[in-house]
């Protein structure tokens, strides 16, 4: 039985572990085949160390594309580094390897740039979390909860997980039910949000409560939409709506400089909702666009064309300087001349 020996992580390995003896374990991402030089790029979620096999020297056994495999060797740097891995100054040459598993012809690319077609992907889904840019957006996610609980901790807030199983409440879209067995008839609702468990918890006197939560909406799917979903969420006592922008705007500020080094300007910008919509048409603007929404109503009062006459609100863009560019054929359809 072989012992998974490993002293580093594949993507660890830098200059001053140059003439280490190591062993690494990791999936064949990449192959090279030179005659007496086998190179394999060694991956495993730390990153990828390429491996040197001198085959008239060692005897190895079959290796090919994702088989899971042990190499003992030493560091060695190279001669012409790879500047586009952080372990692109060395690589291990193998003084001896183990097969750990084998893999089947993988039915997709496990890299970066894949052509697999997302339903693929997704019947394959383990093959499709080994490729690096997914597992990326997990460690990324994973250092924002850290941060939220790291931010509301500090703020006295107290993280309390509430019941999924819960009874149907009113709120924005429909519930999904879960039959009980006990109580022939009756059903559980998931939660939509931890609306009553959280004012309950206020009534308590918790004051401050926070939950990575998950909830759970029977509604039509969209781009931003899906039955299942994560919320930070957060009640509060005694602030006021200042206080809990500015409570808001921490947490950002944490997770950009924890998360992707980068330093938020605080306070930030703020806009009433009617502004927003006013001039953005949406609740969640870009605020980058300063082209804003202009009402046209008074130019389209005498208007008698359906598209306009039973509508409260009519805006457009106001472009200067093009009006020599609108086509006779645009004026007569819109009645504008």
């Amino acid at each position: 039985m072989i012992e998974l020996e490993r002293t580093h992580h594949c993507g660890d390995l830098r200059l001053e572990d140059v003439n280490k003896k190591v062993a690494v374990l990791g999936w064949v991402s990449k192959k090279r085949n030179l005659g007496s030089l086998l190179f394999i790029d060694l991956r495993d979620r730390y990153g990828i160390v390429q491996i040197l096999v001198k085959t008239d020297e060692l005897d190895i056994p079959e290796i090919r594309n994702e088989y899971l495999i042990q190499v003992f060797g030493v560091v060695h740097k190279k001669d012409v580094p790879n500047k586009n891995l952080p372990t692109g100054e060395v690589e291990v040459i193998a003084t001896k390897i183990n097969l750990i598993n084998k893999s089947q012809n993988p039915p997709m690319i496990i890299a970066d740039e894949t052509d697999a077609l997302e339903d693929v992907r997704l019947k394959y889904r383990y093959l499709d979390l080994r490729r690096p840019i997914m597992q990326k957006r997990f460690f990324t996610r994973a250092k924002i909860v850290k941060c939220v609980h790291e931010y509301l901790d500090a703020h006295d807030f107290i993280e309390v997980e509430t019941p999924i199983l819960t009874l149907s409440t009113p709120e924005g879209a429909r519930d999904y039910l879960v039959p009980s067995r006990i109580h022939h008839g009756s059903f559980y609702a998931l939660p939509q949000s931890p609306q009553l468990f959280k004012q309950l918890l206020m009534i308590s006197g918790f004051e401050r409560y926070y939950q990575i939560a998950k909830c759970f909406r029977d509604e039509d799917l969209r781009a931003d939409r899906q039955p299942d979903f994560t919320q930070i969420d957060i009640e509060t006592s005694f602030l006021n709506e200042d206080q809990i922008l500015t409570l808001t705007e921490g947490l950002i500020k944490k997770i950009y400089k924890d998360v992707i080094n980068y330093d938020v300007k605080l306070p930030l910008r703020r806009i009433p909702y009617d502004e927003a919509m006013n001039k953005y048409g949406s609740d969640k603007p870009d605020t980058r666009f300063d082209l804003h929404l202009e009402s046209l109503k008074d130019i389209l009062i005498n208007n008698q064309d359906s598209l306009f006459k039973d509508n409260k609100y009519v805006k457009g863009f106001k472009i200067e300087g093009v009006a020599s560019e609108t086509s006779r054929k645009i004026q007569d359809e819109y009645n504008l001349t």
